[in-house]
């Protein structure tokens, strides 16, 4: 049974984070530059709350979706002419098969010890989210990052506005609130800038990862397979390498215009996927949405 869907105390700070950053931003950034009630803080407010509910969105849909799970009835088809490939064990060069969950694992999947069950497509167990990131919620879990990144780059950027805007005030009604202020841009500013600089690398490390259509677990086999192949005097290529396009495609889906759509549409069943090596006369491509 997976995890998801569960409250957590991480699941708990990420809620926490995204109140606290959409509050401060609408309320004190936007505020103290344009005034709520102008045309452009009327403008940046919507565009602002847009993109915050497509986060949070994306973020819920990521974390309820179930990853994948292995039917009880698959079984690898080693004659199966049209998906020559097989995954194999890196030692003895069996089917791969779990033993925790009895049965054999179809390809790019793993077992996930937290939980404790194989998952299609495995790319993590996500902490945050309290759910593994798989074949089934992998495109939603990319495209919030992609949100989260632009929603912390817009509250930052309507902070510093902020700041070089002149909002003192007479009285002691301004001082008191232009202090209390000051401890919001405090803590914002220590919120956001980590918070931007780590998911803009995470989304970076993703974005390669998609491009090139692997899994962060599959990246670092790359490695090992890498090493291997080249002290065996042979070159490593990545089986599920189709080309950038094709690889988009494959993980986002095939409407371009639904690449940043909190839907979780993929290609195929996640039982098997498309190869370099298979044969482009016998490829036939399903579409779930």
């Amino acid at each position: 049974m997976a995890s998801g869907g569960k409250l957590s105390p991480h699941v708990i700070v990420v809620s926490l984070a995204i109140v606290y950053i959409y509050f401060s931003t609408i309320f004190v950034f936007v505020e103290q530059w344009f005034g709520l009630r102008s045309s452009p803080g009327i403008m940046n407010a919507v565009v602002f709350t847009a993109v915050a509910i497509m986060c949070i969105r994306n973020y819920v849909v990521a974390m309820f979706t179930d990853p994948g799970q292995v039917p009880p009835s698959f079984a690898p088809d080693i004659e199966d002419s049209e998906h020559p490939i097989h995954e194999i064990k890196r030692k003895g060069g069996d089917l791969r098969y779990c033993k925790k969950c009895s049965l054999y694992k179809p390809p790019r999947s793993h077992h996930c010890r937290i939980c404790k069950r194989c998952v299609l497509r495995m790319d993590h167990h996500c902490v945050w989210m309290n759910n593994c990131v798989g074949h089934a919620n992998y495109k939603v879990f990319f495209v919030f990052v992609v949100y989260a990144v632009l929603a912390c780059l817009y509250s930052l950027i309507l902070l510093l506005g902020s700041l070089t805007v002149d909002t003192q005030k007479d009285g002691v009604d301004g001082q008191q609130n232009e202090g209390s202020y000051r401890t919001v841009y405090i803590i914002s500013g220590l919120l956001l800038i980590p918070l931007s600089m780590a998911l803009g690398v995470f989304l970076g490390w993703h974005i390669n990862l998609t491009i090139q259509n692997k899994t962060t677990i599959e990246y670092y086999e790359g490695v090992r397979a890498m090493l291997l192949a080249e002290q065996g005097g042979n070159v490593y290529s990545h089986p599920y390498d189709l080309g950038v396009y094709e690889n988009l495609t494959t993980v986002l889906g095939p409407n371009i215009l639904c690449w940043v759509c909190p839907v979780s549409s993929y290609i195929g069943s996640g039982l098997r996927f498309r190869t370099a090596y298979d044969h482009p006369t016998t490829i036939t491509n399903s579409t779930s949405s």
